[in-house]
């Protein structure tokens, strides 16, 4: 198989496409979509998100230290394109978007009703990293969608159809392939 050079960037895909709720410490909220989002660490559980400072709401995370990850569906991904591609210094995205703000436990920023899991995180560092600054943050709390949970108390996010996001382009998610460890199980006989 042959390869060519090909100019350094990001070719980690597909991501996420989640919308981040925020708020600033005069109640004013607002969402946006990042891609640039990621986990980072399970025991503490901790995330990372990466926004440009130029976005209205870079300022009210650096404000309050704090935001909502709200993971984002086929039936979302509407919304998750628009609060991508308009700022919230011009418009209310939760009322353009037909988008339901629920208050949180643990954070000032709402979650987002539609939404099948809203985490809940409390900053803990910070780095400029060139274009965007990177949020460390630490998951305070976590909501999920109860028509997403089975009988055994698992819950299947596959079922509310989530959706990725690759080179300028939302995907949702293809067949099961196997479970994790698969490969190395030994077959039942």
């Amino acid at each position: 198989m042959a390869k060519i050079s090909f100019k350094p960037g990001n070719m980690l895909y597909p991501l996420p496409a989640v919308m981040v709720s925020v708020a600033d410490n005069s109640g004013n909220t607002n969402i946006i979509t990042v891609a640039w989002a990621g986990t980072v660490c399970t025991n503490p559980p901790m995330v990372s998100i990466s926004v440009r400072p130029s976005r209205y709401s870079y300022h009210m995370i650096k404000e309050t230290g704090e935001f909502v990850i709200n993971l984002t569906t086929r039936a979302l991904t509407s919304a998750a394109d628009y609060c991508g591609v308009r700022s919230g210094r011009d418009v209310d995205k939760w009322k353009e978007s037909n988008l339901t703000p629920v208050p949180s436990d643990c954070v000032k920023a709402p979650g987002i009703a539609e939404s099948p899991v809203n985490i809940e995180c409390r900053v803990v560092r910070t780095e400029l990293l060139g274009s965007h600054e990177m949020f460390l943050a630490k998951v305070v709390a976590v909501h999920v969608d109860e028509q997403y949970m089975d009988a055994k108390g698992g819950f299947h996010l596959e079922d509310a159809a989530p959706i990725v996001y690759s080179h300028g382009v939302y995907y949702d998610l293809g067949s099961h392939l196997g479970k994790f460890g698969f490969s190395v199980r030994r077959s039942k006989k």
